[in-house]
């Protein structure tokens, strides 16, 4: 899967009001660009950092910019857009990529479930062999060292989505963590314990109750070190889960 057109380079100028950013463009103009993330983008807002916009003409829009890649640094690319994993899941599913998960019929979104009222991001169904598959889906962009990490802030959510896999395992169903990594910095993920360490602890807790924890990686560059365009998931990257 790629972007419905070209994007255009700024520079970031601050992020602010969890939705909106201030970015330069090329010919100086400064635009204000919806972000679509609700973390907290730690180490992925850098001052003055290179930033990607995609531009929508839809005349209803209050704001035609949207805020989509960012060099967290030299020659490393996050997609900071959390619309985008969800669909990234769902293609490289479809496509056959995900080894973990092939040979499902049919693939559903936002399905509602569980006892907290929660939705899935994804669910299986029309395996020859497999009970039904409950995919919950995570964007990981927090980054140190090669090292990726999830969550990049306190989620009472992400443990409410932990609680409700290890409750369709319990069922008979499969429930599958599904981390897409969208840094091209990140080598492994683990658990940010010293972020969210009841998040890790329930992680933990959920892969010993039968929660498969899966990672891959988007593309994001292309062989010349600038963005590619294309959100394709390429390749199956390790989650360490050591304390």
């Amino acid at each position: 899967m790629k972007f419905a057109e070209p994007l255009i380079e700024g520079r970031l100028i601050r992020r602010y009001k969890r939705f909106l950013a201030d970015v330069r463009l090329p010919d100086g103009e400064e635009v204000t660009a919806h972000c679509p993330n609700t973390g907290s983008m730690l180490g992925c807002q850098p001052e003055n950092a290179r930033v990607w916009l995609s531009k929508s003409d839809n005349p209803k829009r209050k704001l035609r910019y949207t805020w989509e890649l960012v060099e967290t640094s030299p020659g490393v690319i996050a997609c900071v857009n959390t619309a985008r994993p969800n669909a990234q899941a769902r293609a490289a599913i479809e496509a056959g990529t995900v080894s973990e998960l092939m040979g499902y019929r049919q693939c559903r979104g936002e399905v509602r479930y569980g006892e907290e009222n929660s939705r899935i991001d994804l669910l299986l169904s029309d395996h020859d062999t497999q009970p039904d598959a409950w995919v919950e889906v995570k964007n990981v962009t927090l980054a140190d060292g090669g090292q990726g990490y999830f969550p990049d802030a306190v989620t009472e959510r992400g443990q409410k989505h932990l609680r409700e896999l290890m409750a369709q395992v319990a069922k008979g169903d499969r429930a599958v963590l599904f981390f897409v990594v969208n840094h091209t910095g990140i080598g492994e993920v683990r658990p940010a314990d010293h972020i969210d360490p009841r998040y890790g602890q329930l992680l933990r807790q959920a892969v010993e109750a039968g929660v498969e924890v899966i990672a891959y990686r988007a593309a994001l560059l292309g062989a010349d070190g600038n963005p590619s365009g294309r959100l394709d998931l390429v390749g199956p990257v390790p989650v360490n889960l050591a304390p």
